[in-house]
């Protein structure tokens, strides 16, 4: 191979590259606009003598309407798409059903699920799916989303592995190889890999990752707080009770058959026990802020709130069993669903002189009254260590009174358009979910998935097609579709595009590979094979992916030919390693939960690196066993 000579171009490369690379690391900007500043420095540098080959002024922001970044446009507006109806949410649900509300258990059920998804799926569309996925549980554990997001997104990258459909790389092997095929004699010629012949190089690798988050995570994982919408849920609720002395826990309780309760009204056992029933749930349909004169019917689950020890009590006395967290109602009074909220009667009001029973709150609006705050007092219903229970319904409304309620969040913006109240409460989820349009959904998840799998159809017009058909089909109105993109990743992604093309079209990756390949002179086959790995591990990191394994392919199947090695192996080696992308944001999955989860670069770089070391380790080590 003729040694390669550094150029001009290639010295400016590099600086620039090394420039980004560095601020990636210090932060000194926020992320995106370093990859926008490394843009957009190409494309003035390459207006000088010399320096044409940088970036064509042409094509410099081709980036934005690359695969890649309408795909990853697009699987984000799916996903929008799937949690309006309540779909992901349920989801949640059920992950929570079998893993608890542990860490432990609930990072390798949902990080396996994305990496058996990433297999067939690209691993970017398998993360963006799950997080809304992963924000819910979030919510509901109080568990921070930045020690579930990266388990997810490392596990996404490693499932794309799992079969040679899993990962760009992989789809392109069998054609470099077949390339790489015509300058070899017959006797060294590479056959094409099978679907499954990757399979236990990708489970043992994803296995890896899950084991590595349960025994190491709680040392390498972020310790952030928990996402804003938890937050916010948990603010209001500690705000009540130091405002008001409200106590606003949420218990669940079964009432068997034949339980003396049943045939008694809601309002009979709250007046007579100062509890307050928000839900019910018979034969599987609950109700949220059903009518007091709703009666008991059994086998049923109440939602009750209150304090414990009232609760408690209520309990023992009529043979219930207080179950230790929310089970049927957990999506229903999630942080994200409903949650305690403030409205004050305005003067003018025509509330004004009326009680709360003549108003009925529950069949009209859909609100749980809690408390009544008026002056330096506060009526409640419910008993509270600094107040007894008060009758609430027969309590004649003044002007200024503020009225203390839980409620589901699509109640409380219904309510918004009412002038009969201000709502003091303003940070809350003003969702819309959609089930009537689960099936519209459904349909156009499963036709781009289709589509992907059946036919050559570019993968992001693929992707596109379900996003619009949940746009047509009304599951999204076109403005939260685009509220559903994260803007910042397809920024970042779509920015550092030219950064990577720079690097190969001004020679940058060939010189740099010479000189690795230059310290590889005289290793053994073994010693090779890892020097390939890392070789490719470098180059994804700094370039996309498919380009490396362009790049890099040809070269590991030479080298193995001169080492008499086996060619197939070494282009394996970099197809595989091509996925080993963890110590910095550059990947497209890395990209998209950085944002979400509040992650540093530094964080990857803590996370990643150990990940990056056991990747090489297992995956050299379950190839050789198998080939």
């Amino acid at each position: 191979m003729d040694p390669i000579l550094l150029t001009t171009e290639m010295v400016v490369v590099l600086a620039v590259l090394g420039v980004t690379v560095f601020l990636f690391v210090t932060e000194a900007f926020r992320i995106d606009l370093t990859a926008i500043l490394a843009m957009v420095t190409l494309g003035l540098l390459s207006q000088l003598p010399g320096l044409h080959n940088l970036a064509d002024p042409s094509t410099l922001f081709d980036g934005f309407a690359s695969n890649a970044v309408i795909s990853i446009i697009a699987v984000m507006i799916i996903g929008a798409g799937l949690d309006k109806t309540g779909l992901m949410s349920k989801v949640a649900g059920y992950i929570l059903k079998i893993g608890g509300s542990t860490e432990r258990r609930i990072i390798p059920i949902m990080s396996g699920s994305v990496g058996v998804i990433s297999s067939f799926m690209q691993n970017v569309g398998a993360a963006a799916l799950f997080l809304p996925v992963a924000s819910r549980i979030s919510v509901r554990t109080e568990i921070s989303l930045s020690r579930l997001l990266m388990p997810m997104g490392f596990c996404a990258i490693l499932g794309g592995t799992i079969t040679m459909v899993g990962s760009s790389p992989l789809i392109l092997l069998n054609d470099l190889m077949g390339v790489a095929n015509a300058g070899l004699p017959p006797n060294q010629q590479m056959q094409p890999f099978g679907l499954f012949d990757v399979t236990p190089i990708g489970i043992c690798l994803v296995i890896t990752g899950i084991l590595y988050f349960i025994i190491l995570g709680r040392w390498v994982l972020p310790s952030g707080k928990s996402n804003d919408e938890g937050a916010s849920g948990q603010s209001m609720r500690e705000y009540v009770k130091n405002t008001y002395g409200l106590q606003v826990d949420i218990f669940e309780v079964k009432v068997p058959e034949g339980n003396i309760l049943i045939g008694h009204s809601l309002a009979d056992l709250m007046d007579a026990h100062h509890i307050y029933i928000i839900g019910t749930d018979y034969r599987g349909k609950r109700v949220v802020a059903p009518l007091a004169t709703t009666q008991i019917e059994a086998p049923c689950r109440l939602a009750i709130l209150g304090l414990r020890r009232v609760v408690e009590e209520f309990a023992v006395d009529f043979g219930l069993e207080l179950l230790p967290k929310l089970q049927n109602f957990s999506d229903e009074f999630a942080a994200t669903h409903a949650g305690v909220a403030e409205l004050v009667i305005p003067p003018g009001s025509p509330v004004i002189g009326k009680t709360p029973g003549e108003i009925r709150y529950r069949a009209t609006h859909g609100l749980s009254l809690l408390g009544i705050h008026r002056s330096t007092e506060t009526l409640s219903h419910v008993e509270t260590p600094e107040h007894s229970a008060t009758r609430l319904t027969d309590i004649p409304l003044f002007a200024g009174d503020t009225l203390i309620v839980h409620t589901t969040w699509e109640s409380l913006t219904r309510l918004s358009n009412n002038r009969d109240y201000v709502i003091v409460t303003s940070e809350y989820p003003r969702e819309e979910v959609r089930p009537q349009k689960v099936g519209w959904a459904l349909a156009f998840f499963s036709i781009a998935i289709v589509m992907i799998l059946t036919t050559d159809i570019r993968l992001s017009l693929c992707l596109l097609t379900g996003a619009v058909g949940m746009v047509v089909t009304r599951v999204l109105s076109v403005d939260e579709a685009y509220g559903s993109v994260g803007w910042n990743t397809v920024f970042l992604l779509a920015s550092l595009i030219p950064l990577g093309i720079a690097v190969q079209a001004t020679g940058t990756a060939g010189w740099i590979a010479q000189q690795i390949l230059s310290l590889l002179d005289g290793w053994p086959v073994w010693g090779l094979q890892i020097g390939v790995a890392i070789m490719a591990t470098i180059f994804t990191l700094i370039m996309s992916n498919v380009g490396a394994t362009v790049l890099l392919v040809p070269l590991a199947v030479s080298i193995a030919v001169a080492a008499g090695a086996n060619p197939a192996v070494f282009a394996l080696t970099v197809a595989i390693s091509t996925s080993n992308s963890f110590l910095i944001p550059t990947h497209q999955v890395n990209a998209l939960i950085m944002g979400p989860g509040g992650y540093r670069v530094t964080d990857f770089v803590r996370c990643g690196s150990i990940m990056t070391v056991l990747f090489l380790i297992v995956s050299m080590f379950v190839m050789n066993l198998i080939f």
